[in-house]
């Protein structure tokens, strides 16, 4: 059979992190005008070790689609039925691999809201268990990474009011009592003054801490991980510095720990998170006490990790996101840190591009910026002058005139893209073979690289008065307020820095002047920030449904400062808006008992705001609403050419304690984009807590010139009341083709090997550039079929879920049950399905088994 390693599906994912990186950082070299947050938000992206790991989803039900075939409501001893049932299943299943020799240790089991489990499986296990009828299918696990990064802050005494952006977002007479919000992320510092009484017990996914609480890094335990504080303070902090408070105060977050240290494949330490893991809180999410049941189920879950780039509608996350909503968990995920997307597919991180996701993206609210003039010189010569922001919060007291050194004469003093998140100068760099500073009294010129906040710390470690960062331009306030960085931090362009660097290797000296500070008015403020991912998921949808504020956020940090009181940050990503949702969605669900997982969904989203930088949270409109729309957005499809022909439908719910005579408009008399859409019924009368169906009809009159995606709303009307809107797109264009190239064998001649396969070579799916950004193209699956003449003799195996990249397989010359091939010539036919609509991607290959 196919030897299917794990190797292939890592490439994948490495493939469109690299190739998204490198375009950015060319970006970054040729054109430094540009602001970027490259390595200011989201942190390092360690490459990890998956070993093997695969997710095997069965055909037996979950106890999420039990409850659903139920109509929502079910007993606790038939939940915990079903859940027992379920777990059964999985031991069939295992039972049979070990009568065929192979035996399974699963890492994780799942029932609730999938059903299977996941373990290493090597190429045997994968292909048995693809040909078992209890199986559906089999998926590789991701690397989720926190989409977020913080900084540490000064101390207490020296936290002024006007320090970070505080989120302002409120329902009257309202604080979350009551509700709780399982909050999927790192571990949580209980003991921080800010959360005191806030935090519960919580679940250790990762090791066996009840507390879960924040753990410090195996060879460094002082070094806590801080994401999971962070975030839990944006939503129920309470008693800070200036008056500094969470969203939602007096809710209850349940900490459930799915990232965390662990090793990478060089075997340091870095914090992520796996898909496996993910799926595992997200079982104890909605079942708190672990007992088969989801009657304790939390209202609202908070995924503070996301798996870059992978916004597959039918993805494992994304199937456990759906049975989440189901046993009434409503999951606010973050878009990603990938910035915008090209036209159509792109930047959206999973699991936030589940349909079933509140996904959210995070904007810049800050009303203004800090800036100071700065001027760099050599001799009589000025290499640059200009205003530049503030990449830091130290602010310079008077103009500063400070000689400029560098570390030790690398390559690494010239622009690089290093592609892993490491800093591209350490601390030992600023000091000589004798061990003196370089830069002690002085401004340090440094590389930004990858990681400029760590670039800036160790320079200011090494005893630089200010430091001036080059490769990218440091947006203001970019590092955020870090005690390691009592200096100015600001950024200048890579040609400046490299003529400067020329005259310093001739024996000239350089100095630069930083002037005093200037207030400048955001130019930013209210769009979406610049590294939040935006676009259409997998499945067309357009994510995320929602912005809230996600630059510059005050909140706890793990730690005390040196004075012993407790640390607080500031955090930037689109993790950090997602919290901010959720504890609006804490405050819905406080205000409205009665609304279940999929109305707060569908209230939150309907009755946002509409603003030119996006879909706001309106939380008084949500509170006020008598109807929602499920799904809460509604992708129609593919319009490939003039005439096509699609439908859809959703929902209408009347969740007010009345009969209400609903309307739904289309509006622009029922054209958008050359899309001619039809509704039924228009007008309907529904009774208190009744539902029904609304069948759209689409039709492409015309294919307009340059316009990929068509989107509107349609909208809802009971009485007088405001208007609930259902956002929907329509995808434009001719099918992607040529999503499959490139395959070749090592060798087209081979003796059946379990050892020393024959290797398979080939592309799957492609990165396009234009329109704004890269457009990704993955496949929904590709399957390896083996054929000998006509005679097809089977599927070797499927592989879902594939993003762009090289992968390789080995073909041990066994067929799909599992036998060597006799000798003679044999085809394998490679399909490769895009998601959604559109025909497959198609290449052979001929061998033969001698």
């Amino acid at each position: 059979m196919a030897q299917l390693g794990l190797l292939a599906v890592m490439a994948a994912a490495a493939a469109v992190v690299s190739v998204a990186a490198a375009t950015g950082g060319d970006d970054a070299r040729a054109r430094i005008e540009p602001v970027s947050w490259r390595g200011l938000v989201g942190g390092p992206r360690p490459e990890v070790p998956l070993g093997q790991r695969m997710i095997v989803i069965l055909k037996t039900p979950s106890l999420a689609a039990r409850v659903a075939a139920a109509g929502g409501r079910a007993s606790e001893a038939t939940q915990i039925r079903w859940h027992e049932a379920a777990l059964a299943a999985q031991q069939q299943v295992i039972a049979r691999l070990s009568a065929e020799g192979l035996r399974l240790r699963p890492e994780f089991s799942y029932s609730r809201v999938i059903s299977g489990f996941s373990a290493p499986l090597d190429a045997r296990a994968v292909g048995l268990l693809q040909r078992f009828p209890e199986v559906e299918s089999v998926y590789p696990v991701r690397i989720a990474y926190p989409a977020a990064l913080s900084t540490s802050l000064l101390e207490r005494g020296e936290l002024a009011a006007g320090s970070g952006f505080r989120a302002r977002l409120g329902l009257p007479g309202f604080s979350g009592r009551g509700v709780t919000v399982a909050l999927l992320d790192t571990g949580v510092q209980h003991g921080h003054d800010y959360l005191a009484g806030a935090v519960l017990e919580g679940v250790d996914v990762l090791g066996d801490d009840d507390l879960a609480g924040a753990e410090g890094m195996p060879d460094d335990p002082a070094e806590l991980e801080q994401h999971g504080t962070q975030l839990a303070g944006l939503i129920v902090g309470s008693g800070g510095p200036a008056g500094l408070k969470g969203i939602a105060e007096n809710a209850a977050v349940l900490p459930i720990r799915v990232a965390g240290w662990q090793r990478d494949v060089a075997g340091r330490w870095g914090v992520y998170s796996r898909t496996d893991q993910l799926i595992s809180g997200l079982e104890r999410a909605v079942d708190p006490d672990g007992n088969g049941n989801a009657l304790d189920a939390a209202r609202v879950a908070v995924v503070g990790v996301a798996e870059p780039y992978a916004a597959f509608d039918d993805s494992p996350t994304a199937r456990a996101v759906a049975g989440a909503l189901a046993l009434d968990t409503l999951v606010v995920a973050p878009s990603g840190n990938d910035g915008s997307a090209g036209p159509r597919f792109g930047s959206v991180s999973g699991p936030g591009g589940a349909r079933d996701a509140l996904t959210v993206g995070a904007a810049d609210e800050r009303g203004s910026t800090e800036h100071v003039r700065v001027t760099v010189r050599s001799s009589l010569q000025v290499v640059f002058d200009g205003e530049v922001p503030l990449g830091g919060a130290f602010e310079p007291g008077r103009s500063l005139v400070l000689d400029l050194a560098g570390p030790a004469s690398r390559d690494s003093l010239l622009p690089s893209v290093l592609g892993d998140g490491a800093p591209s100068v350490a601390v030992a760099d600023f000091f000589d073979r004798d061990g003196y500073s370089r830069v002690a009294g002085k401004a340090a010129l440094a590389p930004a690289g990858d990681a400029p906040l760590a670039a800036a710390a160790s320079a200011a470690r090494a005893g630089a008065e200010a430091v001036v960062l080059h490769d990218v331009r440091v947006p203001a306030g970019g590092l955020g307020v870090d005690d390691r960085i009592r200096v100015p931090v600001v950024s200048i362009p890579a040609g400046a820095a490299q003529a400067v660097l020329r005259l310093v290797r001739r024996g000239e000296t350089a100095s630069v002047e930083i002037g005093g500070l200037r207030e400048r008015n955001n130019p930013d403020a209210g769009h979406p920030a610049a590294f939040s991912s935006r676009g259409l998921a997998f499945d067309g949808g357009d994510k995320p449904e929602v912005f809230a504020p996600g630059v510059g956020l005050l909140t706890s940090h793990p730690g005390r400062n040196a004075d012993g009181a407790p640390a607080y940050g500031t955090v930037n990503g689109s993790s950090a808006a997602a919290a901010i949702v959720a504890a609006g969605a804490a405050l819905l669900a406080q205000a409205r008992p009665d609304l279940d997982a999929g109305a707060l969904r569908g209230a939150l989203v309907g009755t946002s705001r509409i603003l030119p930088g996006g879909r706001r949270l309106d939380l008084g409109a949500a509170a006020a609403a008598e109807i929602v729309a499920e799904p809460a957005t509604l992708p129609i499809g593919h319009a490939n050419a003039r005439g096509w022909q699609g439908t859809a439908r959703f929902t209408v719910r009347n969740v007010s304690r009345r009969p209400l005579r609903i309307t739904v408009s289309i509006g622009q008399s029922g054209e958008v984009g050359g899309a001619a859409l039809a509704v039924s019924p228009g007008t309907f009368t529904l009774a208190p807590r009744a539902g029904r169906k609304v069948f759209v009809a689409a039709r492409m009159a015309y294919l307009p010139p340059g316009v990929r995606v068509v989107s509107a709303d349609f909208e809802l009307r009971a009485g007088g009341a405001a208007p609930v809107r259902v956002p929907w797109t329509l995808t434009v264009g001719r099918y992607e083709r040529d999503l499959l190239g490139g395959a070749r064998l090592s060798t087209d001649r081979f003796r059946p090997s379990d050892s020393a396969p024959a290797l398979l070579e080939l592309r799957a799916g492609r990165i396009v550039e234009g329109g704004g950004g890269s457009v990704i193209l993955p496949l929904a699956y590709l399957d390896l079929d083996l054929w000998r003449g006509r005679e097809r003799i089977g599927r070797l195996s499927r592989l879902r879920n594939l993003l762009p990249g090289r992968y390789t397989f080995g073909l041990t010359g066994r067929g799909p049950d599992g036998g060597r091939l006799s000798p003679g010539r044999y085809t394998l036919r490679l399909v490769g399905q895009p998601p959604g609509e559109g025909p497959p991607s198609r290449q052979i290959v001929r061998f033969i088994i001698q």
